[in-house]
C-alpha cells in the first residue's frame, strides 16, 4: 500500500485533526498558564520564540533526512515529541527549562501548519494527486486541521469549568497539557498504521534541490518576510493581547478563537475555488491585503466588539493563502524536489517568525500595546505586493494554456 493510497491519506488527515485539536487549546492555555505562574509578556514572548526556532530547526532536519529515512519513522518521532512535550511543560516551572522544552518539543504558538510533521505530510499528499486536484487536496487538509483547531479552542474553556468545581487554576491548566500528551499518543498510534515506505523513491539520490533551486530560494525569502510579520501576532500573543487589553476570560477567548478557526477553515475550500478562477498567486495576494488592513484597524479600534469583528473578518481572509501557497510551491518544482522544497520554504518562515514574538511580547507591555498588530499588517502588505510583482508570470501547470 503506497503512502498516497486513500487509506494512507486518511491517516494523514486524521493525524492532522488530532494535532490541530491539541494546538487549538494549547495556543490559548500556554500564555494563560505562564501568566498564572508569574511570567511577564516579554518572557512569554521568549518562550514563543524558542518554540518557533526549535520548529524551524527540526523542519530543516526533516528536509535533509526525508530521503534517507522511512517517512513513518519520522512521523512517529514527531508524534512522540508531542507526547513528551505535554508531559514536560506542567512539570517544570523555571522559564529557562520551559523555553528548552518549547524549543525541543512541539508547542505551536501560531496554531498554524508548522513543525517537522508538516513538510512530510505535504510531500506525501502532493505526490499522489493530479495537478488539477492538488490545490483541492491541500485545501481539504487545511480545512480538517483548521476545524480541529477551532474545536480545540473551545476546549480551552475547560480550565474555567474545572475551577468552578473546586480545582485550582494552575492545576486545571496543567491538566490540559496532560490532555495534549494524550493526543500525542493517539497521533503515534495513527502514524504507526501507515506503510513503511520513504516519501520519495528514486534510483539515485540527487541533491535535495536541483533545477528549481532559484525559484525555491526566492519564494523562501519572500515567505520569511510574511512569517516575520506574522510572528508579531502569533495566536498565543494575540490571546495575551486580548487578555491584557480587555481582560478576557479563558472561556470568552475560547469562543472567539473557535469562531476565528471556523472562519479560517471555511476559507480554505473558497480559496481552492477562487484559485481555479483567478490563479494561485492572485488568490494569495488579493485575499491577504484586506486581512492586513483589518488587523491594522483592530489596533486602533475603541472597543472590544469592534476589535472582535475586525479580527473575525481577518480570520475569514488571512488563511486563504495557506493551501494556495503550499500548492504553488509543490507545482513549480519537480516531483523529486517536493519534500526538500516543502522543507526549505518552511524553514525560513519558522526562523523569521521566531524572531518577532520576543519583540511583540515587549511591545504588548508598552504604552501602545496594539503596535505589534500595526507592524504585522504593514509588513504583510509589503510582502503581498512583492510576491505579486515577482511571481505573477510564473504559472503552475494547471494555469498554463496553449502548447
Amino acid at each position: 500500500m503506497s503512502l498516497t493510497h486513500p487509506r494512507s491519506i486518511g491517516f494523514i488527515y486524521t493525524a492532522r485533526a488530532v494535532r490541530g485539536f491539541g494546538d487549538g487549546f494549547a495556543v490559548i492555555i500556554l500564555p494563560a498558564y505562564l501568566s498564572a505562574i508569574g511570567y511577564s509578556p516579554f518572557q512569554i514572548g521568549i518562550v514563543a520564540t524558542a518554540a518557533l526556532l526549535g520548529s524551524a530547526l527540526t523542519t530543516l532536519a526533516v528536509g535533509v533526512l526525508a530521503r534517507g529515512h522511512e517517512l513513518r519513522h519520522l512521523l512517529l518521532l514527531g508524534a512522540i515529541l508531542m507526547m513528551a512535550t505535554g508531559f514536560a511543560v506542567p512539570n517544570f516551572h523555571h522559564i529557562a527549562v520551559i523555553g528548552l522544552v518549547a524549543f525541543i518539543g512541539t508547542l505551536n504558538p501560531s496554531s498554524g501548519d508548522s513543525g517537522m510533521l508538516v513538510p512530510l505530510e505535504h510531500a506525501a499528499l502532493a505526490q499522489g494527486v493530479m495537478h488539477e486536484e492538488r490545490t483541492r487536496t491541500f485545501a481539504r487538509y487545511s480545512l480538517i486541521g483548521a476545524m480541529a483547531t477551532a474545536g480545540g479552542a473551545l476546549a480551552a474553556a475547560i480550565p474555567d469549568f474545572l475551577v468552578a468545581r473546586g480545582m485550582g487554576q494552575i492545576g486545571a491548566l496543567k491538566a490540559m497539557f496532560f490532555a495534549y500528551a494524550g493526543l500525542g499518543l493517539l497521533a503515534t498510534a495513527l502514524y504507526a498504521q501507515m506503510p513503511a515506505q520513504a516519501p520519495a523513491q528514486t534510483a539515485s539520490r540527487p541533491a535535495p534541490l536541483g533545477p528549481s533551486r532559484g525559484i525555491v530560494m526566492k519564494l523562501a525569502a519572500l515567505f520569511s518576510v510574511d512569517a516575520f510579520a506574522g510572528g508579531f501576532v502569533v495566536q498565543s500573543l494575540l490571546a495575551l493581547w486580548l487578555f491584557a487589553r480587555f481582560d478576557l476570560s479563558l472561556a470568552e477567548a475560547s469562543v472567539f478563537f473557535f469562531w476565528s478557526g471556523v472562519l479560517s477553515a471555511f476559507s480554505y475550500p473558497v480559496a481552492a475555488w477562487l484559485a481555479k478562477r483567478i490563479g494561485l498567486v492572485n488568490t494569495m495576494v488579493f485575499t491577504h491585503i484586506p486581512s492586513s488592513v483589518c488587523l491594522i484597524a483592530a489596533a486602533f479600534a475603541p472597543n472590544l466588539l469592534t476589535v472582535l469583528v475586525l479580527l473575525l473578518v481577518r480570520s475569514a481572509l488571512s488563511q486563504m493563502d495557506v493551501p494556495t501557497r503550499t500548492s504553488y510551491v509543490m507545482a513549480v518544482v519537480t516531483p523529486p524536489e517536493q519534500p526538500a522544497a516543502a522543507s526549505f520554504t518552511m524553514v525560513p518562515r519558522s526562523l523569521a517568525s521566531a524572531i518577532s514574538p520576543m519583540f511583540a511580547g515587549a511591545l504588548i507591555a508598552s504604552a501602545f500595546p496594539g503596535l505589534p498588530l500595526v507592524i504585522c499588517g504593514v509588513l504583510k502588505i509589503a510582502y503581498d505586493l512583492a510576491l505579486l510583482s515577482s511571481f505573477r508570470h510564473i504559472k503552475p501547470p494547471e494555469e498554463v494554456t496553449g502548447p
